[in-house]
């Protein structure tokens, strides 16, 4: 294809028109500039086109600018029409931009090879339109909503704009100190409002007197300027966030985009597992006092389990508690679970469908992991509650068509009162209601399945048996959230062991359990001093 540099001015005549090769100055060599003129492969529409670009100081120059188009122009096989429209669409758009660089021999060849666009430079944004456009159709709602709002609250405000190629550990890291900025804003602000609620708030009781409701009244309506409570970005959180980020850059590397990814090198706090603690006596007491629960995870004893149950069982979800207490099914597992996947005669239970919500609307989906989706055994008892539960669905059902009313066929094993799936949430406002009644110390329906593995460890199982039981990924995670509560049966199992002994002394008794080397100089058989 035709190319070449020529000098060029500005000059123009006294009608203003360009004066251009005419020009008589350009026979000196300090008058001017080169340029360079290249043929272009046509259009896609076949439409001719050339790529020019002036202002070079030296013939050297324009020349050096004119081999690099050309040797752009030769990436592109002689017979493949294609990549040499695309080489040619990309000098075009460039042209256009006097200011442009020209584009990387290296990096063009390798986009041209790997099929990638070569007009334009791929943002941290533009990928995560890509990648979430993947995602969307492949992955369970539940985890696209997570995916979603990091990206939407986080990611892409801080990291949107930048160049993908140049995304650097420096960027991800000022993302996160961004957060931890913002999270102290937070905790300010509601400090704030804590401290403004409490000047707003007339505690003496009774109706205030005129001057103090004008004064409540002010102080209220500089609470309404306030913003509002927020919650903070806490360490799993901002694990989460990373883990999202990057995924999404690995994405990137499967898409040969970029070679590294610098999330994976950003250092954060390790988000750690509440414990989970037993609801001892002390703590009961504790509570009952302040109010606060010791850890965000407790779990009932043997005895306080009962004793729900036993108030439970006459309620239509019993069977769903007792399943989720003695097995360690999780809410959305229970909620789903079909009946046809349960062999009564075999004692099995396949966990293979779970109900979560996508705000408060219930989806039937997988369960959380591969590993989740597993046979349960069941006891003999948790049987004949099923089986219990079962006939009393059934005569549900005959009592609903026998009046004329409809019954959804779901095959669910726990459904609202016309057959329906059975919202997770009504699960847990049972349980709560249930909870409040009976006046036991506090915990979530999560919890109960947390339970599960405490009953295991008062069977004399142990972590392995623990996550084989609530069907963990790993053993790791049953570490980090029961380790401590093993231990404090441990103690307890410890000291029941040592009371098996039978020992002649009783309890009472001061005598120390084993006898003095010496014996007591007031004891006549013992030795007198000389």
């Amino acid at each position: 294809m035709r190319g070449s540099t020529y000098r060029r001015c500005y000059c123009r005549d006294e009608n203003g028109k360009a004066l251009g090769k005419t020009c008589p100055q350009l026979s000196s060599r300090r008058h001017g500039v080169w340029a360079v003129r290249q043929e272009l492969p046509p259009r896609a529409d076949g439409g001719r086109r050339s790529f020019s670009r002036s202002g070079y100081d030296t013939a050297k120059d324009a020349q050096a600018a004119l081999d690099k188009v050309r040797a752009l122009l030769d990436l592109a096989d002689g017979d493949d029409t294609e990549a040499q429209t695309l080489v040619g669409d990309l000098l075009e758009e460039v042209s256009k931009n006097k200011k442009a660089p020209l584009p990387d021999l290296s990096e063009t060849r390798r986009r041209l090879v790997r099929g990638q666009k070569l007009t334009a430079t791929m943002t941290v944004g533009d990928l995560l339109d890509e990648w979430l456009d993947v995602k969307r159709k492949s992955r369970k709602k539940t985890t696209l909503n997570g995916y979603e709002s990091h990206v939407r609250c986080h990611i892409r405000p801080a990291l949107g704009d930048h160049r993908l190629d140049r995304l650097g550990v420096g960027h991800v890291q000022q993302m996160f100190d961004g957060i931890d900025e913002a999270n102290e804003v937070i905790v300010a602000e509601n400090e704030a409002r804590r401290e403004q609620e409490a000047r707003g708030r007339w505690a003496k009781g009774g109706r205030p007197p005129a001057k103090e409701r004008e004064r409540l009244a002010a102080e209220r309506a500089k609470l309404e300027a306030l913003p509002p409570y927020r919650r903070v970005t806490g360490p799993a959180s901002k694990q989460g966030i990373r883990r999202t980020l990057r995924t999404a850059l690995n994405f990137a590397i499967g898409r040969e985009y970029i070679t590294f990814n610098p999330a994976a090198f950003v250092e954060l706090a390790p988000a750690k597992r509440p414990p989970g603690l037993l609801w001892t006596d002390e703590r009961v007491a504790r509570w009952r006092e302040t109010g606060e629960k010791p850890s965000s995870v407790m779990v009932w004893t043997p005895a306080q389990l009962g004793q729900f149950l036993d108030v439970a069982e006459g309620d239509r979800l019993y069977a769903a508690f007792h399943l989720i207490a003695y097995h360690g099914l999780r809410r959305n597992e229970a909620v789903g679970q079909d009946w046809e996947n349960v062999s009564l005669q075999s004692r099995l239970l396949l966990v293979a469908k779970g109900i979560t919500v996508d705000g408060w609307t219930p989806i039937e989906g997988t369960p959380k992991t591969d590993g989740s989706a597993d046979t349960v055994h069941l006891d003999s008892g948790t049987v004949a509650v099923l089986q219990a539960h079962r006939e009393r669905q059934l005569a549900e059902r005959a009592e609903r068509l026998d009046c004329g009313l409809p019954w959804a066929e779901t095959g669910k094993v726990f459904t609202d009162e016309g057959g329906e799936w059975l919202h997770p949430e009504v699960l847990s406002e049972t349980f709560r209601a249930i909870v409040a009644e009976e006046d036991l110390p506090p915990i979530n329906l999560r919890d109960l399945r947390h339970g599960a593995a405490a009953l295991i460890k008062a069977a004399g199982g142990d972590l392995h048996d623990a996550k084989v039981k609530l069907r963990h990924s790993t053993i790791t995670l049953t570490s980090d959230t029961y380790m401590t509560l093993f231990r404090e049966y441990e103690e307890e199992l410890t000291e029941k062991a040592a009371a098996v002994v039978p020992r002649a002394r009783k309890g009472g008794d001061s005598t120390p359990a084993h006898a003095p080397l010496t014996q007591d100089p007031g004891n006549g058989d013992a030795p007198q001093p000389v």
